[in-house]
């Protein structure tokens, strides 16, 4: 699994380049958030757009990004597919967890206007 990473508006987008967040590839994405995180990141879009497919594992390691944050930022997702934005709202994480957006220029727009922006 790859990530391409851009800013924009002063948030770091993390595009995921892969079809698959599960148990092989979700520590390598949380390994690069706390990479991020560390580096002084505060702001975050995921673009899952080329994920199909997420189970417990890829979850988790968007939870534990969320976590490595502590309050000191926000972090968004985009472009979800079908299968993915089930996985969503089934767990209810969709729910006030993770805010939504159906594109990265809508995301990255309200992250930029955020209160939280450094």
């Amino acid at each position: 699994m790859d990530f391409v990473n851009r800013i924009e508006q002063g948030v770091t987008v993390v595009s995921i380049k892969g079809q698959r967040l599960d148990a092989a590839a979700a520590p390598l994405l949380k390994g690069h958030m706390v990479d991020l995180i560390l580096q002084g990141g505060t702001l975050f879009v995921l673009n899952l757009e080329e994920v199909d497919f997420m189970d417990s594992s890829g979850l988790a390691s968007l939870m534990s990004s969320m976590k490595t944050l502590g309050g000191r930022g926000e972090m968004a997702v985009c472009c979800l597919g079908e299968k993915v934005r089930k996985l969503f709202a089934i767990t209810r994480l969709d729910r006030g967890v993770f805010r939504i957006f159906d594109t990265v220029a809508d995301a990255v727009a309200s992250l930029a206007a955020s209160p939280n922006q450094s």
